[in-house]
């Protein structure tokens, strides 16, 4: 039992990032930050490699895009949990500011150990996106969802059927085909962590569907780079 108390007291420091990940405990805002940044790179790296890039005919038709960045903390806790943020194209073309958000239950890629999973998800209509404002949107249950077509599948996207499904994910695992139904946990909305960011009262529909939230020089590299491969 002593050695057990030990390596439970050795662990929690490894813990404790993932545990404010997941919105049990207050963040400071540069973890926030980190987050957002965290999130411009998984976009990244998915586009900069053939296997995992996201065809530009996907990107066009995105009207929403939501990014995470999700995990298993060990065997012992099972900790679960993530973070991401979501953001909207708005009737002008242009994009909102990305909102954090809180990612919870994801099977794609999750080992026991500690793996994480990085995923992208496409929205293909504004409705889906709305759901989020009520507290809760289940990828794959309160909208379909499945595996999202690569620039390396263009067949599987060249007919345009695809695109008509409301959530196209995105995803580094293997034995992921395009087309394939997939159930992905649940994203939730996270105000409290916005209002840091942000320095706003203002909540979630206000800062993806309105003009009174300002970006802060954090985000505007993200909103950049998803404003120039959405074109």
């Amino acid at each position: 039992m002593k050695k057990l108390l030990v390596l439970l007291l050795a662990l929690t420091p490894l813990l404790a990032p993932h545990v404010q990940a997941s919105g049990t405990s207050a963040p400071r805002r540069p973890d926030l930050v980190a987050h957002v940044e965290s999130c411009e790179a998984i976009l990244r790296e998915f586009m900069a490699d053939k296997a995992t890039a996201i065809p530009a005919n996907v990107l066009k038709q995105a009207r929403a895009i939501i990014i995470t960045n999700q995990f298993k903390a060990g065997f012992i806790f099972g900790v679960q949990g993530g973070y991401g943020v979501i953001m909207v194209r708005h009737a002008d073309g242009g994009w909102s500011v990305p909102a954090l958000i809180r990612a919870g239950e994801a099977s794609l890629g999750l080992q026991i150990g500690g793996k994480s999973v990085e995923t992208v998800y496409i929205i293909t209509n504004d409705e889906t996106p709305r759901s989020l404002l009520n507290g809760r949107f289940d990828i794959g249950a309160d909208a379909k969802a499945v595996a999202g077509p690569k620039v390396a599948e263009a067949d599987a996207w060249k007919d345009g059927t695809i695109l008509k499904v409301p959530v196209l994910v995105y995803a580094k695992t293997s034995g992921l085909y395009a087309g394939a139904t997939v159930k992905a946990g649940f994203v939730s909305r996270d105000d409290d962590a916005n209002h840091l960011l942000y320095n706003t009262t203002y909540d979630l529909p206000e800062e993806l569907y309105g003009n009174w939230v300002k970006p802060v020089p954090e985000v505007k590299f993200l909103m950049d780079y998803v404003q120039k491969i959405t074109r």
